[in-house]
């Protein structure tokens, strides 16, 4: 297991739709346990694939001490009335942004062995879950901010010691 670096805006694996995993592909386990130690670090709510470079379709969470994984994750359902919350991302260090999710979330995919796993969650659950499956889709959450926060936020990225 490895803590993995993470990808930072403007790295084009971040804006790629990730591919599905084959079940059995003995890289899985491999990716797996570097997503798992990649999120365990403070701080650290969700990891995506291919946040640590590789664009197959996972992700890792550690929300309230649970860590855990899903593979090939499809986001299913999302309910309650879309919220302005602030969001911030690993992949964009340092920033937090007002961004509309829902504050109710699900999503379907499977572990390594191939059993379906389901995730569902509210709150910061409900975040993580939109957020990293997003981030599979090749999308960032800078994309979902309302037209005059998004250019702030693209002005303030521009002049981040990290861009």
């Amino acid at each position: 297991m490895t803590v993995r670096d993470i990808r930072v805006f403007g790295d084009p694996v971040l804006r790629s739709a990730c591919d599905p995993i084959r079940i059995g592909d003995p890289r899985a386990a491999l990716l797996v346990d570097d997503l798992l130690e990649t999120v365990r670090l403070p701080g650290r709510a969700g990891v995506a694939a291919n946040q640590i470079g590789v664009g197959l379709r996972a992700f890792s969470y550690n929300i309230d001490g649970e860590v855990g994984y899903i593979i090939n994750p499809q986001l299913v359902e999302t309910s309650g009335d879309a919220e302005l919350v602030d969001e911030g991302c690993l992949s964009v260090p340092g920033f937090y942004f007002p961004r509309l999710r829902f504050p109710s979330a699900r999503v379907t995919g499977v572990d390594l062995a191939g059993n379906s796993v389901e995730l569902s969650g509210e709150g910061l659950m409900a975040q993580v879950l939109q957020h990293e499956t997003d981030h599979l889709d090749g999308h960032l959450f800078i994309e979902g901010l309302e037209p005059g926060a998004k250019k702030e936020a693209m002005r303030l990225i521009r002049m981040a010691p990290w861009y």
